[in-house]
């Protein structure tokens, strides 16, 4: 029997050529930022400077002298790389001071620094669930990937409550057996929406059925609290939860996540995480950015402060301009479009046309139909870039036939 040929790279064509069909088609906006001027940048696509409306730098801190001088010293001191893992190279004092500052940050007695957000959900919950004998997770429906990959990883029996529906999660706490070990996974700011999450009805339900409680804070950290350990400090609630877990690469303005808990829960995971053990270690100068970024907004709000106020202002900016704003109370603002190819073309239109850049967020990062422009205001947005991004709008909303859908904001939120 002659077996058949196969053509990989023509199967490779294909699978690319059906993203673009679809309209999901990501192109990445060659960009270079320029110490001191965030949010503006050089686009080398198209030659100019442009005003960023996108970034997870939410408070400009990858451009803040602090950060930069610490960094810089690091580098001097330390040279540039952490020699390999922690487990075979040591750990270098700069992570050691790091964890230190973000045990104290969220209150808890210890933390665990990783080399990213997304690794640090991956390792923490597939290795918490699966040394948990019998566990079972219950899930918001609307969790990142990363927390999905994570507990699928752990092979723990999983149950997904509605989004944010506390009814919904009591319902599947109350069938599941008393006796087996749970842990409730969930996100303060969901980041594609920009809604916040009961935590204190959570924890509530957690103390009633004995679970463990897993809080996602990543786009919440810096951001909201008094010292900025987000909406949990806000609230007055990270003494309720077991887990909080956050990044480095988003308020903070560097690279890496972490996880903070108890010494027990920290030295668990420490000791059998394998996306911990055999990864490599942030490097010291990373480490001493982010505690001179995490220092600096533990005793600064004026940062915080200037950002809602932006938020605010640009909020009720596009509100009154007819802008489908989906309902947030966070500092994200989902502009519905609901059609991918529509999306991008908007997103291409806002750039080639106005030297604005803002990344079109479709399927599978938001459900389909729901496809959006993300906008992300900072203390560096001026009162003048929020009008001139707003006019863009209404300009490239009127060209293209996109109108507030009422019932799809409904729907979306």
């Amino acid at each position: 029997m002659t077996s058949k040929i196969i053509n990989y790279e023509e199967l490779f064509k294909q699978s690319i050529e059906r993203l673009k069909h679809e309209g999901r088609y990501r192109i990445f906006n060659d960009l270079e930022r320029k110490a001191g001027s965030f949010p503006m940048a050089k686009s080398h696509i198209t030659g100019k400077t442009v005003t960023i409306w996108c970034s997870n730098d939410y408070l400009g801190m990858g451009q803040h002298p602090k950060v930069i001088s610490a960094m810089s010293e690091a580098i001097g001191r330390f040279g540039a790389g952490a020699g390999g893992t922690r487990n075979i190279s040591g750990t270098h004092h700069t992570i050691v001071m790091l964890e230190e500052t973000l045990a104290k940050l969220h209150q808890k007695e210890s933390s665990l620094v990783m080399t990213s957000g997304y690794v640090t959900n991956e390792a923490a919950l597939s290795t918490l669930c699966s040394i948990l004998p019998n566990c079972i997770i219950f899930s918001d429906a609307y969790n990142h990937a990363s927390m999905i990959h994570g507990m699928k990883s752990s092979k723990a029996e999983k149950h997904i409550f509605r989004h944010n529906d506390v009814a919904h999660l009591e319902e599947l706490l109350k069938a599941a057996d008393p006796n087996r070990p749970k842990v409730i996974a969930f996100e303060s700011v969901y980041s594609m929406d920009g809604d916040i999450s009961p935590i204190k009805e959570i924890c509530d339900l957690a103390d009633k059925y004995n679970a463990l409680t897993y809080l996602d804070e990543v786009h919440a950290v810096g951001m909201y609290g008094e010292h900025g350990a987000g909406i949990a400090e806000r609230e007055g609630l990270m003494h309720r939860l077991s887990i909080i877990q956050g990044t480095l690469g988003k308020a903070f303005g560097i690279m890496g996540g972490y996880i903070a808990g108890s010494n027990n829960i920290i030295d668990m995971i420490r000791s059998y995480a394998s996306g911990f053990i055999f990864t490599t270690s942030i490097p010291p100068a990373l480490a001493a950015g982010a505690n001179a970024s995490i220092n600096h907004l533990m005793e600064s709000d004026e940062e915080r402060k200037r950002q809602h106020y932006n938020v605010k202002i640009l909020k009720g900016m596009m509100k009154k301009a007819g802008i489908p704003v989906m309902p947030t109370d966070s500092h994200i603002l989902p502009v519905l479009v609901a059609n991918p190819v529509l999306c991008k073309k908007a997103s291409d239109m806002l750039l080639n046309q106005f030297d604005i850049y803002v990344q079109p967020i479709n399927y599978p990062t938001v459900p389909r139909g729901t496809e959006r422009l993300r906008i992300t205001p900072t203390p560096n947005h001026t009162h003048e870039m929020m009008f001139e991004l707003t006019r863009a709008l209404v300009w490239v909303f009127e060209r293209l036939g996109i109108k507030p859908d009422m019932e799809s904001l409904v729907k979306a939120a």
